[in-house]
């Protein structure tokens, strides 16, 4: 199977052929340091780390960029109010954004450029776009008319009546249209500044994505990913500035992951559920939080709660005691393990794991396919490693099968001992019981025998999905009622669509 991609460009999956074979260039907007990072950041981070590690993994040669935004207004503020430097407060937040996720596992990029170190590659791309009049000079600041662009709102889906009507955009009479954005600003007194054709001043926020990109990837490249906030203003604008400088497409393929949802609201800090990574990390391992973003599907909204991040904590343990066992047989050294029915799940692991990730990096089914092939190998597990070497030997062998499939999405990268060393006994107010059984399941309770693999409900879970975004609800109804058949039951919330066995 080929891969395919949802493409925001267009709203809907399409097949993913790299500009140059083999070869993938990805940009993927970071964050802007003013604070620490919260779990809405940690979830794009996770996404997009999984992704470049499977396009590895298929053989692509992939070269990743993602920025830090180190001047910004959020950042002058910040440091107004603390009496420090605006490049003091930036290195404070890259700092602290290595230390969180460099614990989170995440691989870093091939580059990682600065706003404020590429100044010179800004101002040229503002003067191409004022002597081509697609911006113009009002004062010392420099606007992009929007009129200028005739696909703007393409990335959007909507016209721009409707983009001005929702938009948040800067209050500025002298603006020709109130859609038109800034990409160069006055400074301020006591204001970070650089000289440029317009006098002193900064970038704008979105021009300094396209710069960094242009420089680092060329004019036209991959993929573009980032979180779905960021479709409109901020990748709109960037289309928008880029193609209306080069006449070429920016990106070709543009990616997003969905929302986090705090106990099935909005995560806000009007409502006082505001997390930052650093505040989860002292309540769960960050795997547990790797595998909490990989059950899902990226683009779907993820309900964080106690709860949710207690079953992501007890799947997980199920997956290292199987790397236990595994670590256990070491001195038996690997052979081939038996031929069966019964151990075909582990035989085609890496086939069905690549078919979910080719399906749009389905994560969820991918997981799916993890669990079906552990519970498989545990079948081989010998109840004495010294007596059993034979049966140890195949446990290793099928495991060594699994592992870089696990590497894929980050996880089981410590040894079990040290997994299970640093264990936390709560997750918030819950108390997760593990279960020692030999059998490996997806989510609490699970068992096997005559109902559905776990693949299987996390495929018809995603069937049924998208069967209701384009509103044909008798499918939907229809894929609910057969699982249900099954001893299935679906539960709907804000966060998505979680599912038990019956009792």
């Amino acid at each position: 199977m080929a891969l395919t991609v949802f493409n925001t460009l267009g709203n809907r999956k399409e097949p993913f052929v790299p500009i140059a074979p083999g070869k993938v260039k990805m940009y993927v907007c970071g964050v802007t340091v003013y604070d620490l990072c919260h779990v809405g950041h940690a979830r794009a981070n996770v996404v997009f780390d999984i992704f470049v590690r499977y396009l590895r993994h298929r053989g692509y040669d992939v070269t990743f960029v993602r920025n830090f935004t180190d001047i910004d207004d959020k950042i002058i503020r910040r440091a107004n109010q603390e009496g420090m430097k605006t490049e003091e407060i930036a290195e404070r937040y890259i700092k602290a954004f290595y230390e969180d996720f460099d614990r989170m596992g995440l691989l870093r990029p091939d580059v990682e450029p600065r706003a404020t170190k590429h100044i010179a590659e800004i101002i040229g791309l503002v003067d191409r776009l004022v002597a081509t009049e697609k911006a113009y000079v009002v004062g010392r600041d420099v606007y992009y008319s929007v009129k200028g662009f005739p696909a703007y709102g393409r990335l959007s889906g909507k016209n721009t009546e409707d983009l001005l009507a929702g938009a948040r955009v800067d209050v500025d009479e002298r603006k020709r249209d109130p859609l038109d954005f800034a990409l160069w600003k006055s400074s301020k007194p006591g204001e970070p500044s650089w000289d440029s054709p317009w006098g002193a001043g900064r970038p704008g926020w979105h021009i300094e994505c396209s710069a960094m990109a242009m420089k680092h990837l060329g004019e036209t490249f991959d993929i573009h990913g980032g979180g779905k906030d960021l479709v409109f203003p901020h990748h709109e604008n960037e289309i928008a500035q880029s193609e209306g400088v080069t006449g070429k497409p920016f990106a070709r393929y543009w990616i997003h992951n969905g929302f986090v949802n705090i106990n099935q609201e909005k995560m806000s800090k009007s409502l006082g559920n505001f997390f930052t990574l650093r505040e989860v990390l002292k309540k769960v391992k960050p795997e547990v939080l790797r595998f909490f973003f990989a059950s899902s599907h990226y683009r779907s909204p993820i309900d964080h709660s106690d709860r949710s991040l207690a079953e992501a904590k007890a799947g997980l343990d199920r997956l290292y005691r199987v790397k236990e066992k595994a670590e256990s047989c070491s001195s038996a050294g690997a052979s081939s393990f038996p031929e069966g029915s019964e151990f075909s799940p582990l035989r085609d692991a890496p086939a069905k794991f690549e078919e979910a990730m080719d399906d749009d990096f389905n994560t969820a089914a991918a997981l799916g396919y993890l669990f079906d092939a552990a519970r498989a190998l545990n079948r081989l597990a010998p109840a004495d490693t010294a007596a059993e070497k034979e049966k140890a030997g195949q446990f290793l062998a099928g495991y060594a099968i699994l592992e870089p499939l696990f590497g894929v999405l980050g996880l089981l990268q410590m040894s079990a001992k040290d997994y299970f060393r640093l264990d936390y006994t709560h997750v918030g107010n819950i108390s997760v019981e593990i279960s020692v059984q030999s059998e490996v399941g997806y989510s609490p309770g699970s068992r096997t025998g005559d109902r559905l693999s776990e693949a299987e409900i996390l495929r018809r879970i995603e069937a049924r999905k998208v069967a209701r975004a384009r509103k044909d609800f008798a499918e939907a109804d229809r894929i609910r009622k057969e699982l249900e058949a099954s001893g299935i039951l679906l539960e709907d919330s804000k966060g998505g669509t979680t599912w038990k066995y019956k009792t």
